[in-house]
């Protein structure tokens, strides 16, 4: 289970009680969930209208730097294309995977330092993550502008021959080539009709030159056959080649095309594995960084939402439970039961489809004790 809750109930005499009475109820006779405790500094309080206005602030903050993080683990994957499964090593924070670092989470004090007021702290978070997802979109776009190009001429030079690039396929010496009078023509004939096209193809017009068919290369369908005639009939043996179901490819041989296009293919290919790693690098250091920034709003969330829960002075323990995928119904229950008394009016567990007039509830659980869930499974695949 990746997925994480993070709660806080007020200090009983003293906060350590309150940890000891959460673990007795969930893990001592029914091992419901592995707990840990979640270390909040001493953040400054400010007024009561400031938290209140800062509750729905961090609310939203929360869901964009959430989306932040999930954008960059999913373009991650993307990148790393047939590497995907070496996604989940890159995605870590401060370098440590991510459930060790929920679970050992200490608050950044270099990064969010604790003198600045709770404001001041979400706007460092709000700048940093934004430029993260203005960095990311400026970058995911050269990179997928120059991969997209390369897929493309790489879709050239697969695929049909009806459709494909012929420049790896055909030689000097298969055409006729600087002759005023004669042209070689390239016919896709499917491999059913190679007899049908030996016996018609030099009737097909007047003035094909006798015997000079080759076929040139094959694929799963078709055979590319070379044909030489006068530039005069042309047009005519086009026209009857369509009626008989071979096609001729509209292709003329110039040498500095081709290599232009074989130049253009190395150069991107080139550029592609260049800009490879830094932007890998990127996107484990900048991962890193919008995850720990996500946390941070975490606690500050828990923070402001158990000061107003809870009242003055600061006295409150957060707590982060990892429940087992079968007791979440169990734990929840175990939950209600300890801290109902924390809000008579959530006993009854509120489901996130009721709305109650004057409560903002329609978009979450509400429970009598503050909750937060951390999800930490980013990715839309299973790796």
């Amino acid at each position: 289970m990746t997925e994480f809750w993070l709660i806080s109930a007020p200090g009983e005499k003293t906060c350590q009680q309150t940890w000891d009475k959460m673990m007795a109820a969930t893990t001592r006779t029914n091992n419901i969930s592995t707990n840990h405790k979640f270390n909040i500094p001493d953040l400054k309080v400010g007024t009561l209208d400031v938290l209140v206005g800062l509750s729905d602030e961090l609310a939203k903050l929360d869901s964009f730097v959430e989306s932040v993080v999930k954008k960059v683990a999913q373009y991650m994957a993307d990148v790393l294309e047939d590497s995907r499964d070496k996604v989940q090593e890159n995605l870590l924070a401060n370098g440590v995977d991510l459930v060790t670092y929920i679970t050992r989470f200490q608050w950044d004090m270099a990064k969010y330092p604790i003198k600045q007021s709770l404001k001041n702290i979400s706007e460092i978070i709000s700048k940093q993550v934004t430029q993260i997802d203005n960095d990311l979109k400026t970058r995911a776009s050269a990179y997928n502008n120059l991969k997209g190009n390369l897929q493309n001429l790489e879709r050239k030079n697969a695929g049909s021959l009806l459709t494909r690039s012929l420049a790896d396929i055909v030689k000097k010496d298969d055409f006729v080539l600087d002759s005023e009078y004669l042209i070689t023509l390239l016919a896709v004939v499917p491999k059913t009709s190679y007899m049908d096209w030996q016996k018609a193809y030099e009737t097909l017009a007047e003035m094909v030159v006798p015997r000079s068919t080759n076929l040139l290369f094959e694929d799963n369908d078709s055979g590319l056959f070379s044909v030489t005639l006068f530039r005069k009939a042309m047009d005519d043996f086009k026209h009857k080649a369509r009626e008989n179901k071979f096609t001729v490819r509209d292709f003329q041989y110039n040498e500095e095309e081709m290599k232009a296009d074989k130049e253009e293919m190395t150069r991107l290919s080139t550029d592609k594995k260049k800009q490879f790693g830094p932007l890998v690098r990127w996107l484990k250091v900048n991962f890193s960084e919008a995850f720990i920034a996500w946390i941070h709003i975490k606690a500050l969330r828990v923070f402001v939402e158990s000061v107003l829960r809870y009242g003055l002075p600061v006295n409150f323990q957060a707590m982060l439970l990892q429940p087992t995928k079968k007791n979440m119904k169990k734990l929840r229950e175990v939950l209600n039961d300890l801290y109902k008394h924390l809000d008579s009016s959530a006993s009854g567990i509120i489901d996130s489809a009721m709305d109650i007039p004057g409560l903002n509830l329609s978009q979450q659980e509400y429970y009598p004790y503050v909750y937060y869930k951390i999800d930490c499974n980013l990715l839309d695949f299973k790796v």
